[in-house]
């Protein structure tokens, strides 16, 4: 655990945040030194933040007994050197309880998913988050999503509970969004609650999402390709247009759709991408599959455009520099 309050240490990021995978070894069991080398690789890569056991890391195919474990190894191989922020999900007695566990385990945070299965109203939704906040002194982050949607009069409900520190939006719906940041500013101007896009591969939608003036982003590619996501990350922060349109055409696009082709791709293939940089991270667990063989091959493929991409945009930009236009395009 870091001893700088969550919130303040995401306000300003340098780097994308980073959602490992967990590891599994050939037995099927969490394999908490290869998810520490997974971190690690992260760390040195440049992440902001790690937030463990999340979506990609198959928090809902984990035992509460390997959460705590794998929790453990990412506190371990960060060492306070960046947060550590921990999922929490299910209905809200089990949900404390992985609240708990990341506690135990030295998180920093929670990211709190939807409830399982049921469809709640707002004042339930409401209840469930507060009281989720309320079981630890952790920072909570909350996940909209599938059947956890709020109004924006909920949202500024939950920006006003102790203990919530911001919201992840997985749905998309930028109308939505731009009424709660609208209403969570006007009921709290002084407040400094976070927002974060949460969409698989939130790059694709990141000039969108920063029209409305959300700049944090959960980056599944920085899991198996840090160097594109870093990249991309530079580009949006700096103005480089025209690298970020590149590699959102090239790159993120024909990634997302390769996704759009599989169940569960979101996850599985991550997971096959970090396996192709040489970390044997194991396979996901059912009931996701993995990707077929032709996809991995066409994974392979739009890994290797991104790397060309930003192998000339490097060129062009030494180019540039002998010119006297650092920065430019020759």
């Amino acid at each position: 655990m870091t001893s700088a309050p969550l919130a303040a240490r995401l306000r300003e990021v340098a780097g994308p945040l980073f959602f490992p995978v967990t590891a599994f070894g050939p037995d099927g069991t969490v394999d908490p030194d290869v998810l520490r080398a997974h971190v690690r690789a992260g760390i040195d890569a440049g992440a902001a933040a790690v937030f463990a056991c999340c979506g990609t890391g198959e928090f809902h195919a984990l035992t509460i007994e390997e959460f705590r474990l794998a929790v453990a190894a990412a506190v371990e191989e960060t060492a306070g050197r960046i947060p550590v922020v921990a999922g929490a999900g299910y209905g809200t007695a089990l949900a404390v309880q992985y609240a708990r566990a990341a506690e135990e385990a030295g998180a920093d945070g929670l990211l709190a998913m939807p409830p399982y299965l049921v469809v709640a109203d707002q004042e339930g939704l409401l209840n469930h988050y507060a009281a989720l906040a309320a079981a630890t002194g952790l920072e909570t982050i909350v996940y909209q999503r599938d059947n956890a949607v709020f109004t924006p009069e909920t949202v500024v409900a939950l920006a006003r509970t102790p203990g919530i520190i911001g919201l992840k939006d997985g749905l998309g719906d930028l109308d939505l969004m731009q009424r709660i940041v609208s209403a969570v500013r006007t009921h709290r101007p002084d407040d400094d609650f976070l927002y974060f896009n949460g969409l698989p591969t939130a790059e694709l939608t990141g000039l969108a999402y920063r029209g409305i003036g959300v700049t944090l982003y959960s980056s599944a590619v920085f899991a198996f390709a840090p160097d594109i996501a870093l990249a991309f990350h530079r580009a949006l922060d700096s103005g480089d247009d025209a690298l970020a349109n590149a590699l959102l055409d090239h790159f993120y696009r024909p990634l997302v759709e390769l996704r759009a082709q599989g169940r569960g791709y979101a996850v599985s293939l991550v997971k096959a991408g970090v396996r192709l940089q040489g970390l044997d991270v194991g396979e996901v667990r059912t009931p996701l599959t993995e990707p077929s063989a032709a996809h991995v091959k066409d994974l392979i493929e739009i890994i290797a455009s991104g790397r060309t991409l930003l192998e000339e945009h490097a060129d062009d930009r030494r180019i540039a520099t002998v010119h006297g236009t650092p920065g430019g395009r020759a």
